[in-house]
């Protein structure tokens, strides 16, 4: 880049593929509001990565052909492995693993900034949705959370994309952190429902498992669009219950989410349900990957807060029974099919 970047008022902590794609749509929102205003500076996109040999190497050669092969990252972004370097800033985006946002996060000074969440699970150790981890962990913080579904190569390759920036803070929050994000090809769509954001993106990870277990089953599309609706009904069903609202689950971060991870080997935990439906265990189809499938660790909970509140979620006890070992899943598939036949909106008992 030829013009001199103005200093950072935004950053992304985590440089995985998710990250850096986000860090990509920033610095591109960067340009596009550079290009509005008429002005001869863009500003600076920092990224942290944990690893200083990443950091090093994404400065060096623009890419991050670890998390993120072949996509040439924007002049504007600069990677960094201090985290310190990012205590200043206004606005983050918190894109760690969700087993690891309250470690990385606490690291942070108390502040009154912006904190956007984009980690999509359940603490294992707690039960707790990540906006709940957040408010522990960054005392002070205003919290949003964006969601919705996306593949972090389309993000990074600039093709449209639409999320659901869920602001706790209501639309004053929005207004602040909208310009920052939107860029023509990466639209935000404004909610309030946090919980709803969250739910939507956690449990969809969970579900996408099941869809790839059917695919390697080799059950059908038909046994596919089947899990999707049925695995809505139990999304609806525990994000009710948490305070959710219909609506933002049949949007952009629950049913969207949903219908993209559940059909595609894009998606980590798709993938991880297809090579179980093949026959590998969960240790196995996890084994040396760089990747985090989510969907993996939230499951377990996400099965016992649902026993705990007499929320009937079989495909998600069925995940469960899959990633424990305890039993093929061919076996797995035929009882859920021998559940008893109820009426599709019945209420369950």
């Amino acid at each position: 880049m030829s013009e001199p970047l103005k200093p950072a008022a935004i950053g992304v902590v985590g440089a995985g593929g998710w990250g850096t794609a986000l860090a990509q749509a920033l610095a591109r929102a960067g340009a596009s509001a550079g290009e509005r205003e008429g002005a001869g500076e863009q500003r600076e996109v920092l990224l942290w990565a944990r690893e200083s040999e990443l950091a090093t190497r994404i400065n060096a050669t623009r890419r991050n052909d670890l998390y993120l092969p072949g996509a040439e990252l924007e002049p504007a972004i600069r990677a960094t492995s201090d985290l310190a370097e990012l205590a200043s800033l206004p606005v983050l985006l918190a894109v760690v693993p969700a087993q690891f946002l309250a470690s990385v996060i606490g690291q942070l000074p108390a502040s009154g900034r912006d904190l956007v969440l984009c980690a999509k699970g359940i603490e294992a150790s707690s039960g707790r949705l990540m906006a709940q981890v957040a408010e522990e962990a960054a005392p002070g913080s205003r919290l949003a959370v964006l969601s919705g579904p996306t593949f972090a190569h389309e993000v990074a390759a600039g093709l449209p994309t639409a999320v659901t920036l869920a602001c706790s803070g209501g639309e004053a929050q929005w207004q602040r952190l909208s310009p920052l994000i939107a860029s023509p090809a990466f639209r935000p769509y404004y909610s309030d429902d946090v919980i709803g954001a969250e739910v939507g993106g956690a449990i969809k990870n969970v579900l996408a498992i099941a869809c790839g277990v059917a695919d390697g089953l080799g059950l059908g599309q038909n046994a596919r669009a089947a899990l999707i609706a049925r695995g809505y009904a139990e999304m609806l069903r525990f994000g009710l219950a948490r305070g959710a609202r219909g609506d933002t689950l049949s949007g952009l971060c629950g049913l969207g989410d949903l219908v993209l991870t559940c059909s595609s080997t894009s998606s980590r935990n798709f993938s991880l349900g297809l090579a179980l439906g093949q026959g590998q265990s969960a240790e196995e189809a996890l084994a040396g990957k760089n990747s985090v499938a989510e969907g993996a660790a939230t499951a377990p909970i996400l099965a016992e807060l649902a026993r705990r509140d007499g929320i009937d979620m079989p495909i998600v006890e069925a995940v469960c029974r899959l990633l424990e070992g305890k039993a093929p899943a061919a076996d797995v598939v035929s009882r859920i099919l021998a559940r008893p036949l109820r009426a599709e909106q019945e209420p369950a008992a």
